[in-house]
């Protein structure tokens, strides 16, 4: 038995109105979460998406695999430029305070990750974008600190 958990990330504008969604089935359970910010991107929702689902889970008894249409974050662990990133202190790297969120709950989990086709009938993948877009346009109002602080240079504060 593995854990799935689908992925989306959306923004309106980018930067913009932001919105993600996560999908998190283990066999017959399935359970979704989707939330927005006033301001932010896409590529920050689709690696909060991932973050957010795995820190719904309560167990680390199974492997996780994690489906995005985001070949920013699938490449960035399946080729491990994460790891490299962490290396050279996330120099000229954008989002490092997502990328640290994600790298602790990446030492507690078995994870995998596998790239599916955005926008080509997938239902999980669907229905991730469903919730990230629905989430982006109900006009946030939850701040993204780290983009917000400083939108120029806020993927790479730290």
């Amino acid at each position: 038995m593995k854990i799935e958990l689908y992925t989306d990330g959306a923004a309106i504008g980018n930067p913009g109105p932001g919105g993600y969604g996560v999908v998190l089935r283990f066999g017959n359970h399935v359970k979704e979460f989707s939330d927005g910010f006033r301001l932010t991107t896409n590529n920050r929702m689709e690696l909060m998406a991932v973050c957010v689902g795995l820190e719904q889970l309560k167990t680390d008894a199974y492997p996780i695999t994690v489906y995005s249409d985001s070949k920013y974050v699938v490449d960035s662990i399946s080729k491990g430029w994460i790891f490299g990133w962490v290396q050279k202190g996330f120099k000229g790297k954008k989002n490092k305070d997502l990328w640290l969120r994600y790298l602790e709950l990446h030492k507690k989990y078995k994870i995998s990750v596998q790239w599916v086709k955005g926008h080509a009938g997938h239902p999980e993948n669907e229905r991730c974008d469903f919730l990230a877009t629905q989430a982006a346009k109900k006009n946030p109002q939850q701040i993204d600190e780290a983009y917000e602080q400083n939108p120029d240079e806020a993927e790479t504060l730290f």
